[in-house]
C-alpha cells in the first residue's frame, strides 16, 4: 500500500513472534520514530486482535491492516514520554 497516508518510513518483520514480546518491541521501534509510519509484518495469529488494540490503547494510529502479507502500517504518535 502506498499512498499519503501509508507510505511507510521503514519496515519490520516480526516473523512468528507472539504478541507480548512484539508490542515491547514495537513500542521500542515507534518510540525512535515519532509521527513516522511503520510497517509491521506479524505472522502471530493474535496480531490481528491485538495490534489495532495495542494501538488504541497507546494512541498510535493502525492505518491499514492487509491479511494477505500479514502487514499492518501504524504511525507513530507524534509525542512520546
Amino acid at each position: 500500500m502506498v499512498d499519503g497516508q501509508r507510505t511507510e518510513s521503514d519496515t519490520w518483520d516480526a516473523g512468528g513472534m507472539g504478541c507480548g514480546e512484539l508490542v515491547m518491541l514495537l513500542r521500542v521501534r515507534l518510540k525512535a520514530m515519532p509521527g513516522a509510519v511503520l510497517r509491521v509484518i506479524a505472522h502471530d495469529s493474535g496480531a490481528p486482535e491485538d495490534l489495532p488494540a495495542w494501538c488504541r490503547m497507546t494512541g498510535n494510529d493502525l492505518l491499514a491492516h492487509d491479511p494477505a502479507t500479514h502487514s499492518f502500517w501504524i504511525r507513530s504518535r507524534p509525542h512520546w514520554s
